[in-house]
């Protein structure tokens, strides 16, 4: 009766161990997989974030000529006729030492 016993707890340790250390559904693994399950989630969640104002912005640009003259005019130096452009430069470090 007690060999039986000591084999009964053997086994019983011995599948103990392995639910928790081995196998592809370990408990170590399930908890590793569900927090990359979150990070994932948490990426996605991001990324539809972006894509969404993405859309709002291209959707603006199609949509709204405020929006589009305003990024000609800022990106691209444009102008409407009749206007002055003004840009001011930064003297070079070269420059000021000249003339100290």
């Amino acid at each position: 009766m007690r060999y039986r016993d000591l084999i009964l707890a053997g086994v019983i340790g011995a599948a103990a161990y392995y639910a928790v250390f081995g196998g592809e559904y370990s408990l170590l693994e399930i908890r590793r997989l569900e927090a990359q399950y979150e990070e994932e989630t948490e990426r996605l969640t991001a990324l539809r974030s972006e894509v969404e104002r993405l859309n709002a912005r291209a959707d603006s640009l199609a949509n709204d000529p405020v929006a589009l003259e305003r990024i000609a005019r800022e990106r691209y130096g444009l102008i409407r006729d009749g206007e002055r452009l003004y840009r001011f430069v930064a003297p070079e470090p070269a420059a000021e030492s000249a003339r100290r």
